[in-house]
């Protein structure tokens, strides 16, 4: 059976110790001090001395003595968002062999992906040998038995670092002396094994995330841990990956395929879930999917996760499967890295970074047999302060819909539903946002309403999984009646019904970048017309910032905080001007396969264009970026804390003098988002391509004249000429970038001699210095280099999600969530 299926094994179900491997007494001197468990293999445990043996059945002809899913979990993490290892991590899931050879023992990661499906036993063992395998220890045997099983030390081989820490790490290597098994943490079960290992990794050069985390940088020590587990049992019908399907997958190569077929194609991740009765269209199972909640989770962050994961349920219920979904909160003393169980993990960080789910997945065939979750504690701080700018402080912890507290816990609903939904193989759709909230698989945005005049959060998130969530998991799980011909194509069928029925899937690579082209694929968007939803955000976001002052921080909480629950508001448009400027060049392209009624990708009409950059140059007005007079003084105070990361990476930089706010850094902020946007190199080759096709559609010309325009209208105004600056710099940088292509390069050549000349000519007399002095540095490529090259002129961008922001060239993606 399917590990993963195993979850209600006690956590006290390991062996007791035996005198030897059969309950016999111990002869040979290479046991001496040992006791051994009996479960999956035999294990040897000699924790005076550190060492873990085991004992494997005699090996074939090939020297095979067994295969085994492998993988590897941190028992301790790191503690840093950027760096990841965090507790619960995995590494990847191996196939891995056991091999004799000679008095040797090799352990092997055997290569599944190659393989000749259905071929004879030669063309098999073609593709199998055509192709690297990895032997990642080898070591010798301490004793051979008459029936041919045989005993080997594997200690060696548990404090190597086969997680690859050292090289996630950096400039840190693994330090043998300061590493060791830990013999004592030595499990046994019937299906898996458990070991652990102490592994020290040191440098001279640690850098700043290490040394703001680790108690002596230039040492880092985790605990690793190594899961052996039993292949699952036949039985498991593979299901081949749709791009409707929007689900993850395992790729195969497949030599076997028959001519005029594809060779390489994927198949689902998924579950094995197998109805009681499979001729019924509703049955209960033979064994249902639980999933349970840390205890490390706090309450009420437990109960809201339970919750939320709960709403599973209803989904697998729709698709015909009775009570085969459940959430149970972690039985005391269980240990939530045990691969037997499904776990929602809370994991602590010194900042706020990804949550994110994973699988231990049979590589052979795409079966999950464990899912597992890992969700950021700051995540839930981050949403409160966020709230906390656009209603205040008194609310929380008060209850009622404006309360952030509450608000933040209907976040962690959806997060620990969006979360499962990926450990049970479901992969992100983008364009759920713009369909009433069909998918929890989105990013979804608060939706931040305006009552009386006043922000209100009482919708801020849904409640529930959606039409497409119903879907994904009908077509991932519910098998058709015995006896179909060909369930691949009863899933097909199911994947084009959905489309024809209208439901939208953007995936993650088409959704999460600056410069991707889909239009209904974004990041922490809301509602079906991101250009008309950027409007009444800026609209939301002047009301809140009208209001923002004291009341948005505590009783008693230091001033200085003032200028972090500033930012979030500040940027609140952020993501939504990103949705809104996939519009400008987009291009409704469909996942689609040959055969559906639509299978073109049209541009975004043109009217629809033109409201985006409208909308988009509305966040560029000086009276948008202007940060209120009355809050500057306010945003000036000063802590005498210790510094805190979490903070400081949090808040605007300023030109001024720490702790001086800086109105203008703000300012360029918000600007350089919206510019980002507009000008990512390959929204403006869209731009170009589309216009030479269709010359109704914009094209760069349009969008270089308003930006020409909008420079020298505010050119007066001290804002405006911030973000004029702002938006020249960003218009030499994609000049220069690698990404831009001829034409538009040529296009901004001949646009910074028009603006150049324009420059000097009519406003006061301040603004025609300031034009002269930037047309002599926008004269040739070479001075715009020169431009370019003084970066300290370029404020860092305080990150929306948890990890990152904009780089300094304005398009290198952040990696973690608001």
């Amino acid at each position: 059976m399917a590990l993963a299926l195993c979850a209600s094994l006690p956590a006290s179900a390991q062996s007791g110790p035996a005198t030897g491997p059969a309950g016999t007494a111990v002869t040979d001197p290479a046991l001496a001090g040992t006791t051994t468990r009996q479960g999956l293999l035999p294990v040897h445990v000699d924790p005076l001395n550190g060492r873990v043996l085991i004992t494997l059945p005699a090996p074939d002809e090939q020297g095979l003595s067994g295969r085994y899913l492998y993988t590897t979990q941190l028992r301790t993490g790191i503690g840093s968002a950027s760096l990841g290892l965090d507790r619960a991590q995995f590494g990847p899931t191996q196939l891995l062999a056991f091999r004799r050879i000679g008095g040797k023992l090799a352990i092997q990661f055997e290569n599944p992906r190659f393989r000749a499906t259905g071929g004879t036993a030669q063309e098999q063992a073609a593709a199998r040998n055509s192709f690297a395998y990895s032997t990642v220890w080898l070591g010798d045997i301490v004793w051979t038995r008459a029936d041919g099983s045989f005993t080997v030390d594997i200690t060696a081989f548990l404090s190597q670092d086969v997680m690859g820490i050292g090289r996630q790490l950096g400039n840190f290597r693994r330090e043998s002396s300061l590493s060791v098994t830990d013999a004592m943490a030595t499990r046994v079960f019937p299906d898996n094994l458990v070991f652990e290992a102490l592994q020290s990794f040191v440098s001279d050069n640690a850098g700043a995330e290490i040394t703001n985390i680790a108690p002596d940088a230039r040492v880092v020590s985790v605990t690793v841990r190594h899961s052996l587990v039993r292949l699952p049992a036949p039985g498991y019908v593979p299901r081949r990956l749709d791009p409707r399907g929007g689900a993850f997958g395992t790729q195969v190569v497949d030599y076997g395929a028959p001519l005029g077929q594809d060779i390489v194609y994927d198949l689902a991740n998924r579950f094995r879930l197998e109805k009681t009765d499979p001729t019924a269209a509703r049955s209960t199972v033979v064994r249902p999917i639980t999933f349970y909640i840390d205890r490390a989770a706090p309450e009420p962050i437990r109960s809201a996760l339970a919750d939320g994961v709960r709403w599973w349920a209803e989904a697998f219920d729709r698709a015909g499967f009775v009570d085969a979904f459940r959430v149970d909160i972690l039985p005391e003393g269980a240990d939530p890295l045990d691969v037997r169980y499904n776990v929602v993990n809370w994991v602590n960080r010194a900042t706020r970074g990804w949550s994110y789910g994973q699988t231990v997945t049979d590589p052979r065939t795409g079966e999950i047999v464990r899912g597992s979750v890992l969700l950021g504690s700051l995540r839930v701080r981050q949403d409160i302060l966020i709230y906390e700018s656009l209603v205040g402080t008194a609310a929380t912890g008060q209850g009622g819909p404006n309360d952030p507290a509450q608000v933040a816990l209907a976040r962690i609903r959806q997060l620990g539903a969006h979360e499962v939904g990926h450990a049970l193989g479901i992969a992100h759709n983008f364009a759920a946002s713009t369909q009433d909230r069909a998918s929890v698989m989105d990013y979804p945005a608060p939706r931040i309403l305006l009552s009386d005049g006043v922000p209100d959060l009482s919708d801020a998130y849904g409640v529930g999984t959606g039409a497409w969530d119903h879907y994904v998991v009908d077509w991932l799980y519910a098998d058709p009646a015995p006896g179909t011909a060909d369930p691949d194509a009863h899933a097909a069928e199911k994947a084009t019904a959905a489309m024809a029925a209208g439901l939208r899937f953007v995936a993650d690579g088409d959704g999460r970048g600056t410069e991707t082209g889909h239009p209904h694929g974004a990041i922490w968007d809301d509602f079906a017309d991101p250009a008309a939803e950027l409007t009444r955000m800026m609209e939301v976001r002047r009301v809140a910032l009208a209001r923002f002052g004291t009341a948005n921080l505590r009783p008693g909480e230091p001033m200085s905080a003032l200028r972090r629950r500033f930012v979030p508001l500040w940027l609140l448009h952020r993501y939504q001007t990103e949705a809104a400027a996939k519009l400008l060049g987009g291009v409704q392209f469909p996942y689609a396969v040959n055969g559906e009624a639509i299978v073109n990708a049209p541009p975004v009409p043109a009217g629809d264009q033109q409201a985006a950059l409208d909308a988009l140059f509305a966040t560029l007005d000086p009276a948008a970026l202007t940060v209120p007079s009355a809050l500057v003084p306010l945003m000036s105070g000063q802590s005498i804390n210790t510094p805190d990361r979490q903070t400081d990476i949090e808040v605007f930089a300023s030109a001024a003098g720490h702790p001086v706010f800086d109105p203008l850094v703000a300012t360029d902020s918000a600007a350089r988002l919206t510019l980002a946007n507009l000008l990512a190199p390959a929204r403006l080759h869209r731009l170009y391509v589309q216009h030479q096709a269709d010359r109704a559609l914009p094209g760069l010309d349009l969008l270089f004249d308003r930006l020409e325009a909008h420079i020298v209208a505010h050119r007066d105004n001290p804002v405006g000429r911030r973000i004029a600056w702002r938006a020249l710099a960003q218009m030499a940088a994609v000049e220069g970038h690698a990404e831009t292509s001829p034409e538009v390069m040529l296009a901004l050549d001949a646009r910074f001699a028009r603006i150049a000349a324009g420059l000097a000519r009519g406003g006061s007399v301040e603004a025609r210095n300031w034009g002269r002095s930037l047309a002599t540095l926008l004269a040739s490529r070479e001075s715009r280099r020169a431009l370019l090259a003084e970066g300290v002129r370029t404020p860092a961008v305080p990150p929306g999600m948890p990890i990152g922001s904009l780089s300094g060239d304005g398009w290198a993606e952040s990696d973690g969530e608001p």
